[in-house]
């Protein structure tokens, strides 16, 4: 074997450990189904489940919005601080609402508040399908947001990629 044949780039080795974290996540989520449904069917859980093909994606993955205990859907807010599009929170949820905030800051914001920079913020469904992208040229972002087979009204599962907008050439 040739000295050259057992090396890896960081971004192959990177691209691994995100499909092997992916997969691991999503076998414990897996899992943790099969345990509520055995317990008697309890109340799913809201949460984002990355993944990733493509390394130049700053955010992709599944994002579930489920009916908790309150009777209210989840929502979570991932808040970026570094890399490309600067400081931001995007939230997720609840249901089929999304907005993305310049900055971060513990307290909740309004996602119908002038602040948010996706508009519309809610998702139109249109005979049981919704898919939205927002194009953020001021902050150099893109988001798409596509809801995902198997949504049923306690949960709504999403597809969503947040990447940092391609500048085209003319």
């Amino acid at each position: 074997m040739d000295a050259g044949d057992w090396w890896y780039s960081a971004r192959t080795v990177r691209q691994r450990f995100i499909r092997i974290a992916g997969i691991v996540i999503g076998l414990c989520a897996a899992i943790g189904t099969g345990v509520a449904l055995a317990a008697g069917g309890a109340p799913q859980v809201s949460q984002f489940t990355p993944f990733s093909n493509d390394a130049h994606n700053i955010l992709e993955g599944n994002w579930q919005s489920c009916r908790e205990s309150d009777g209210q859907y989840g929502e979570r807010v991932y808040d970026h601080v570094t890399g490309p599009g600067g400081v931001f929170e995007l939230h997720m949820g609840p249901r089929r609402e999304f907005a993305l905030f310049r900055s971060v800051q513990n307290a909740h914001r309004d996602h119908d508040g002038p602040e948010n920079l996706l508009k519309p913020y809610r998702v139109p469904l249109e005979a049981g399908r919704a898919k939205q992208r927002w194009e953020i040229p001021s902050m150099n972002l893109v988001l798409t947001a596509t809801l995902a087979g198997g949504s049923r009204t306690d949960c709504e599962s999403w597809f969503i990629i947040l990447a940092p907008l391609e500048k085209t050439s003319h």
